[in-house]
């Protein structure tokens, strides 16, 4: 597991909170939400368990490098053998001084390592001696711990039904758009027909008015306001005639 996969899985739970957003009752997301979660979890756990090492692999590295400087006193010059530090994993490897630069309190090591094309400038700290009878071992392309054949299968496993999932989601998402592509369509069709098709509005209310005294944005703007008629008090009358 790499910062690659954890950003994978983080973008993919970004789009599953952004669907539950609208659908928060939807039990597939929320699962799917869940095991993303999980697998971010693990994720950061593998990354932290291998810096850890990196850090640990470093750090004793350098302390041995700073003990040799010491206790050596050696004038390195072009062509010499040595050992020196990869970058790629902070080991040692028998290298050959390709060239010698810097100051004479700052020397800058050119070396090449033996077996390899690998060209790297290295400080003093960075070379020492060839030990008798060195055993030399290929730097590694890797300092990633590997996963155990049962954590590999889980975490594919979990890929792929995520996988699944999303492509189901999006299958969905794209058949919602196609109906709605489809209404849209429909609608303005009825609407040049001259029918009127209730939450569809054949103009925006945005558009500027064609009175000079309209506002944009306010419908019916520059017109005048609707006459009211007035309204007025019954008058109940008293008559003697009993059949009126």
């Amino acid at each position: 597991m790499d910062k690659s996969d954890l950003e994978t899985y983080q973008v993919q739970l970004s789009q599953v909170e952004l669907a539950l957003s609208a659908d928060p009752e939807n039990s597939e997301l929320i699962s799917l939400r869940s095991e993303l979660k999980e697998l971010i979890e693990l994720t950061q756990a593998a990354i932290a368990q291998q810096e850890a090492a990196a850090s640990s692999s470093k750090a004793e590295a350098s302390k041995k490098a700073a003990a040799t400087t010491a206790s050596s006193s050696k004038v390195w010059s072009a062509g010499d053998e040595c050992l020196a530090k990869y970058s790629g994993d902070g080991q040692w490897y028998p290298a050959r001084i390709a060239s010698v630069g810097g100051s004479g309190e700052n020397r800058v090591y050119s070396i090449v390592f033996k077996g390899y094309n690998n060209t790297e400038l290295v400080n003093a700290s960075q070379i020492k001696t060839l030990p008798p009878n060195y055993q030399a071992t290929a730097p590694s392309a890797s300092n990633k711990r590997k996963l155990s054949k049962v954590e590999e299968e889980e975490r594919e496993k979990k890929k792929k039904k995520n996988e699944k999932k999303l492509e189901v989601k999006a299958a969905k998402a794209k058949e919602q758009q196609e109906k709605q592509a489809s209404w849209q369509k429909f609608a303005k069709k009825s609407e040049k027909k001259g029918i009127h098709i209730a939450g569809v509005s054949g103009t925006s209310i945005f558009k500027t008015p064609d009175n000079p005294l309209g506002k944009v944005g306010v419908t019916g703007s520059g017109k005048g306001m609707t006459g009211v008629a007035p309204r007025t008090k019954h008058k109940f009358e008293v008559t003697d005639d009993p059949n009126a």
